[in-house]
């Protein structure tokens, strides 16, 4: 039988720790959210592993994004005790769980219904109560909740659309992965009055969200 704790606690040690994720803060939240529970069944024992684990059907494509990746594009978005932050690509709860515990509140944004179900459910059954799922559109936000200090893209983008940049407070943040495969980098969006200024923060590779391709290109 697998010893989650004892895992969990290697993931800290051994991916997050050694990957430049010192805030002591999501070192904490990581040791103590049950990353077990936000997999499939069949996925439970290597819930751990430094790898991305789909949590949908095939189909989707949708991942549970690899530990030190997702542990470094936190510590990017710098959350404090006192914001609200919006998840975009809630999957199943995951990263949902783990912000909740450095943030005041997390509005926790996902369109594919079986999988909001899920994050509905196991965040409800693990008691966080300043996280609620909501159902929508990935690439359109979720206004009627904002303006939000921090947006969370849980995933890739190719193309980062002005509907979420607008959503954010005046110095609010916003972190994504731009680009796919090799050519993937996690940055760090700051608003400041009406303009938008990014910065790089490191190279990742994750898997595509839906609604964020580059539209096709016509070549004569």
């Amino acid at each position: 039988m697998t010893d989650f704790d004892q895992s969990r606690r290697k993931m800290v040690d051994n991916q997050l720790r050694t990957n430049d994720v010192t805030d002591h803060r999501i070192l904490d939240a990581t040791e103590v959210v049950p990353r077990e529970r936000f997999v499939p069944a069949a996925k439970k024992a290597v819930a751990y592993i430094d790898e991305d684990l789909p949590i949908g059907t095939s189909e989707s494509g949708r991942v549970l994004i690899k530990p030190h990746i997702f542990g470094k594009l936190v510590q990017l978005a710098e959350i404090r005790e006192e914001d609200v932050v919006l998840v975009v690509g809630a999957g199943t709860g995951y990263s949902s769980a783990v912000i909740s515990k450095l943030a005041a509140s997390v509005v926790a944004l996902e369109e594919n219904e079986d999988l909001a179900k899920i994050a509905t459910d196991v965040l409800v059954d693990l008691g966080i109560e300043n996280a609620v799922v909501v159902e929508g559109p990935l690439s359109k936000g979720y206004a009627s909740e904002g303006p939000f200090d921090v947006i969370f893209v849980d995933g890739a983008v190719e193309v980062l659309p002005d509907d979420l940049i607008s959503q954010l407070k005046p110095d609010g943040r916003l972190v994504a992965v731009e680009g796919i495969g090799g050519a993937g980098t996690a940055k760090l969006y700051q608003r400041s009055g009406d303009a938008v200024s990014s910065r790089f923060g490191f190279n990742a590779s994750v898997g595509l969200l839906p609604g964020f391709s580059k539209a096709a290109e016509f070549v004569f």
